[in-house]
């Protein structure tokens, strides 16, 4: 049995559909209102559960409140079959939570409240507990006890990195979209203690300072040289970056491989959140299995597609069998 570890951001998801995004001072109505679980650690950990439910263990490693929130994600974890031993509940502090003001459009905006997720600390995890070949974190960014300063390895998360390397398990991690002025700072350090980077092009643009996107354009001609630019800042293995038009990734041999999205219809795609983290399952689970770059890439597609079928982040969440055939119905993007 394959053993991978989810840890780090875990969140109620409050989806609110509304007419219109307002201008400051101004009003919008509020439709349909949906509660999800979100963040990293449900998101993915389902989604990758949902690939393979006989035959991968997968863990949840977080922090959350004493609350309503809080219990309703422990059930639905629980439910989708994933342990939750590794999550901690905070006496004081409420469970984390964002509200996504979704467009029909399928734009979204955040707004999100800390609360547990920013006292999740290495102390939280047990490394001698932690059973699995694959260790995934995320989000870097909205973990601050992790992204505080460290005097030895530059932030609290490297170390925490090292030390699960240390204990012969592959890491990867996962970062947030933010307008964060220390963007580099507290992701970079973490890098060389990386087996595995999967983000998205706005993401892998602003960690080495070369865009990948420009005026809404995407510039393929930089997706090589960003993914060498954090080979050289560290990441052991493989770099997959993933955008609505394609996902590419560099692997520790060398290859790059460029593979378009899939080609969906008009009216597919319900909503978007999750979508991201749908396609690192993907990865991950290609990692655990030991695919082809290129093969992961495609895997990776059809199961972001799949998720990209529902207003929640995993709702859409099929069987690998049944995430691959969105392949042969659809086809992929002439880009």
């Amino acid at each position: 049995m394959k053993k991978i570890a989810i840890a780090g951001t875990i969140l109620a998801d409050v989806i609110k559909y509304i007419d219109n995004y307002p201008t400051e001072g101004k009003l919008c109505r509020i439709g349909e209102v949906i509660r999800s679980v979100g963040g990293c650690v449900p998101n993915t950990g389902i989604v990758l559960k949902t690939l393979e439910p006989n035959e991968l263990f997968v863990s949840a490693v977080g922090k959350i409140g004493k609350d309503e929130n809080g219990r309703f994600i422990l059930e639905v974890l629980r439910q989708r079959g994933i342990d939750t031993c590794g999550i901690i509940v905070d006496e004081t502090l409420p469970t984390s939570f964002t509200d996504v003001m979704t467009l029909s459009s399928g734009e979204r905006t955040f707004f999100s409240a800390e609360g547990a997720n920013a006292a999740f600390c290495e102390s939280d995890i047990v490394l001698e507990r932690l059973d699995c070949q694959l260790f995934h974190i995320g989000y870097l960014l909205l973990l601050q006890a992790l992204d505080a300063s460290d005097e030895k390895y530059g932030t609290k998360m490297a170390r925490l990195l090292k030390k699960v390397r240390d204990r012969g398990i592959q890491t990867s991690i996962d970062v947030v979209s933010t307008e964060d002025e220390m963007f580099r700072d507290k992701i970079l350090p973490a890098l060389p203690f990386c087996d595995y980077l999967v983000v998205n092009e706005i993401e892998a643009g602003n960690i080495v300072g070369i865009p990948l996107r420009e005026q809404g354009k995407l510039l393929n001609e930089n997706l090589r040289l960003v993914c060498e630019k954090l080979r050289q800042f560290g990441v052991k293995k493989t770099i997959a970056i993933h955008c609505p038009e394609l996902g590419c990734a560099l692997d520790e041999s060398g290859n790059f491989v460029i593979v378009p999205s899939l080609a969906l219809p008009a009216g597919f795609i319900v909503g978007s959140v999750g979508a991201g983290d749908a396609f690192c399952a993907g990865m991950l689970y290609s990692f655990l299995y030991g695919m082809t770059t290129e093969k992961g890439l495609r895997f990776a597609s059809c199961v972001a597609a799949c998720c990209l079928h529902s207003a929640d982040s995993v709702g859409g969440a099929k069987s690998a069998q049944d995430s691959w055939l969105l392949e042969k119905q659809f086809g992929r993007r002439k880009n």
